[in-house]
């Protein structure tokens, strides 16, 4: 784990210590797994709960790279179909003719064993971007949905030569579809500002980019 990030942090009472696991078993074992959990956890009043049953997704880790090019200010996106978006908007709780599952989104990628989450931006970034990391700052390091799933991001924000991005990569194995978008910084925070951004991970990069964006002008000039 990258030092440059905080610990993930259980509350001032309670840690991992305070859930007792009675059963774990493998529910799917497919291109995701799920795992079913009989457990029990401490009470904020005192005691135990009963036990519960629960579906955890188990997703392993991952790493996201916010895109920046500090010379031309530009700021570089990809886009892709996701079969979740198209799931959730095929819901009542969104517009399918105004919501696409094509999703504008930060660079990313589940971290393979042995790799470090730096290693796993590197790579991403030239797979899915066909473009090289310069300099990377850390953004952070959060959950991406802790009722469910297993998943943490490692978020980083990466400088980048913006020049000649463009064009359709990834990788064919992995039905990799992916268009690189690049805009002028303006541009990007009109976005933000309209919504159009409906992911976590990107929409933390860019409220993060909104924050700092001066900050990384002076280190980068």
């Amino acid at each position: 784990m990258n030092d440059d990030f905080d610990k993930l942090q259980a509350t001032e009472n309670f840690t991992v210590d305070d859930v007792e696991v009675v059963e774990k078993v493998r529910a799917h074992d497919g291109y995701f797994k799920v795992d079913r959990y009989q457990l029990r956890h401490r009470k904020h009043e005192g005691g135990w709960t009963e036990v519960m049953s629960r579906e955890i997704f188990e997703r392993g880790h991952a790493t996201a790279v916010f895109l920046f090019d500090p010379e031309l200010d530009k700021v570089v996106f990809i886009e892709q179909f996701r079969p979740g978006a198209f799931a959730a908007f095929n819901s009542p709780w969104f517009d399918a003719k105004t919501h696409s599952p094509w999703v504008l989104e930060c660079v990313a990628g589940i971290i393979d064993e042995g790799e470090s989450p730096e290693d796993v931006a590197r790579r991403e970034c030239i797979e899915e971007a066909n473009c090289a990391v310069v300099d990377m700052v850390p953004i952070t390091h959060y959950l991406a949905s802790p009722g469910g799933t297993t998943e943490s991001i490692f978020l980083f924000c990466a400088r980048i030569d913006a020049s000649n991005v463009g064009g359709v990569h990834g990788l064919e194995h992995e039905h990799e579809d992916i268009r690189v978008i690049s805009v002028d910084t303006d541009t990007a925070m009109a976005w933000l500002d309209q919504g159009r951004f409906i992911n976590a991970m990107t929409l933390i990069a860019m409220q993060w980019f909104k924050l700092n964006l001066s900050d990384l002008r002076a280190r980068w000039s």
